[in-house]
């Protein structure tokens, strides 16, 4: 059986409650479970699978593997590991102690935000990363401090304040784990990317450089050509690993860039269009609509 059989995509935060047998969440797009005294029984989740939303998660006391992309995180007495949308995590072998706290949240509940592009500038989620960031006591003070005054402002009464005080904390957790892990790696060689990693870092410089206005949309030929492999083996693998051959992983990152344009800047449809490498503005209309539901217009009015 190919592996991508048994990759189980959740694609939102309902979704992945309701496999965990646990209430939905009070914001469809971001979610705190406190899973401290390991109550909530996450060894129900498909193992491995894939998220369509950021996970930045906390264990108390795991110790083993856990899988990340092609590798895994080692983890000696807890730790705390970061997950883009789309990458593969899971396959932990042996089950171990799953108490600790998992916060998420969907790319849409940043959007509008400096935190939209920012957060794509944190090393941790990359696939390079293969070390869980390892906590001192003074740290996990301060880290589950910010979790539990995210977990505080969800639950509490929705204003129209929840949503800056909530990305401010969950950019607040980020910058302290950026410290921890500078202090943990000082000494640390970098670890060279494999194969997925360097698709997501060409797409990624691709799409915030003017290549795409200058040379069209990036093809499967065009990303196969950069890495040095064929077309045909570069969307095996990635549909091995992923579920998703090349041309979906260009549209996600096509699809995420002008969601990035149409909530942070006033240019038209036609011109966000034009810079993403479209010839024609239709034509970039009609796939932001059959990858969101939304017209692209529409998009960007949910933002004012």
């Amino acid at each position: 059986m190919k592996e991508e059989m048994s990759n189980h995509r959740f694609n939102s935060l309902s979704r992945l409650h309701k496999a965990l047998d646990m209430p939905a969440p009070m914001h469809p797009l971001v979610s705190l479970i406190n899973n401290a005294e390991g109550a909530i029984p996450l060894e129900k989740l498909p193992s491995p699978h894939i998220l369509s939303f950021y996970k930045i998660s906390y264990k108390m006391n795991f110790q083993g593997k856990f899988r990340y992309g092609q590798h895994y995180y080692d983890f000696d007495e807890g730790g705390m590991f970061f997950v883009s949308p789309n990458q593969i995590t899971g396959g932990h072998a042996p089950l171990s102690d799953q108490s600790g706290y998992t916060l998420l949240f969907h790319p849409d509940f940043l959007q509008g935000y400096e935190l939209a592009k920012k957060i794509k500038t944190y090393g941790f989620f990359s696939y390079s990363i293969n070390e869980a960031l390892h906590l001192s006591e003074k740290e996990k003070t301060t880290i589950i401090a910010v979790f539990e005054s995210i977990e505080e402002e969800l639950k509490g009464r929705i204003d129209n304040f929840s949503q800056d005080v909530v990305i401010s904390q969950i950019e607040l957790l980020l910058n302290y784990a950026n410290r921890f892990y500078s202090r943990q790696f000082i000494t640390r060689k970098a670890v060279s990317n494999d194969l997925l990693q360097r698709v997501e870092d060409t797409l990624l410089a691709y799409f915030q450089s003017p290549q795409a206005q200058k040379q069209g949309l990036p093809t499967v030929q065009f990303l196969s050509a950069q890495l040095n492999v064929s077309a045909s083996y570069l969307s095996d693998m990635l549909r091995s690993l992923t579920g998703q051959n090349a041309q979906q992983h260009i549209h996600n990152h096509l699809i995420e860039k002008a969601k990035e344009q149409l909530s942070t800047s006033q240019a038209s449809i036609s011109e966000i269009a034009y810079e993403l490498g479209f010839e024609h503005p239709p034509s970039f209309s009609k796939l932001f609509k059959l990858k969101t539901s939304m017209s692209p217009l529409d998009f960007r009015r949910s933002f004012n």
